[in-house]
């Protein structure tokens, strides 16, 4: 009957669908790695882009293969450094506490005058200066819980670190055979999305693009300059430190909180000159971003800057780190929408 589906069409549907679900769960295991390669495609494309119009397109595998050993070096190296750091200090401090050579330096009186947590920061600095195995022993439920916290977040920054490098390789070939790839998605993006397919993948685009220089870039840059200046004035587990503030700086969460015990330390095993100097760089640090993300962030990008930060924090709750994207794209392209439909004539 005209207007009904008929039986025929109905199985076709369901099988379809059984065909797309069956797919699916055959490149489930590949999904994560290839997101991430497309994103990292995405956001270093203009540079690829430019070297080979640079260099000469009849030269675009030597541009690709020296592009890629140069990327490598700047991305995977500081990451494989970092770690490698981290581990180091974790098993030099284990080590120490096995072994009863582990020091805490004592706190200066002056961390007393602190308003509202001095007396009890002190107290507590105090003790584990004096005998860490009894303070460990004394307070061994709270430090199993945040040890085991900090011991997943690290355990899952190694696992993302191989899956970006696995993904980093995936990437360049994307880059390569970018002109396919392009026409592609915006078939597939006209055939979804209709006469808005191409903005909205513009759109995505430019998005995804704006993350990674607004909030990965800036995180990349805190850790760095942080690890610089934790090595710098001889911070104890400098690496820990670092990690610690990569987090911080890419969950958004102000990276001082981080860096005040590194000051607090500071003052403990170095001169006061050296320590106030140590302060000062770790200040500027901690404010960077202020100056950084707004350059960075909404930069050539039409969508609201709180649109992308509300979209990065609450997909990668979601989602994990990949979600820093998968959400400022998502809800981009529903402002999109919104916007689309409150100016549109049909208020149907």
């Amino acid at each position: 009957m005209k207007g009904n589906v008929s039986i025929t069409q109905l199985i076709r549907i369901v099988l379809l669908l059984l065909f797309l679900a069956w797919c699916f769960f055959i490149i489930k295991p590949f999904v994560l790695i290839i997101l991430w390669a497309a994103i990292i495609a995405i956001a270093l494309f203009p540079i690829y882009d430019r070297l080979v119009l640079k260099i000469g397109v009849a030269r675009k595998k030597m541009v690709t293969v020296v592009f890629t050993l140069i990327a490598t070096t700047l991305v995977l190296v500081p990451g494989y450094l970092l770690t490698s750091s981290v581990m180091a200090s974790t098993m030099e401090t284990a080590n120490k506490i096995r072994t009863d050579t582990f020091q805490i330096p004592k706190p200066d009186p002056s961390v007393k005058e602190w308003p509202i947590i001095g007396v009890q920061l002190f107290d507590n600095w105090s003790e584990a200066s004096k005998n860490i195995k009894k303070y460990s022993s004394k307070h061994k439920d709270v430090i199993l819980d945040q040890g085991s916290t900090l011991f997943s977040g690290f355990k899952g920054f190694v696992g993302a670190l191989v899956v970006f490098a696995s993904a980093f390789l995936i990437a360049v070939v994307f880059m390569y055979y970018s002109d396919k790839g392009y026409s592609t998605v915006q078939l597939f993006s006209s055939k979804i999305l209709g006469k808005d397919g191409d903005e909205m993948m513009l759109m995505s685009r430019d998005t995804v693009r704006s993350v990674v220089k607004g909030i990965l870039l800036v995180a990349l840059i805190q850790a760095s300059l942080s690890f610089i200046g934790f090595k710098a004035i001889g911070i104890p587990a400098a690496g820990i430190f670092t990690f610690l503030v990569l987090v911080a700086a890419i969950i958004q969460l102000p990276v001082i909180i981080i860096l005040i015990p590194a000051i607090l330390l500071a003052f403990s095993i170095s001169e006061t000159t050296p320590a106030i100097i140590f302060t000062i760089y770790c200040l500027l640090i901690g404010i960077s971003d202020n100056i950084l993300k707004p350059l960075l962030l909404g930069k050539e990008l039409k969508t609201p800057i709180i649109i992308i930060l509300v979209g990065s924090i609450g997909g990668m709750l979601l989602h994990g780190i990949i979600g820093l994207f998968i959400g400022a794209v998502v809800l981009a392209v529903m402002h999109r929408m919104y916007n689309y439909w409150v100016n549109s004539e049909d208020l149907a």
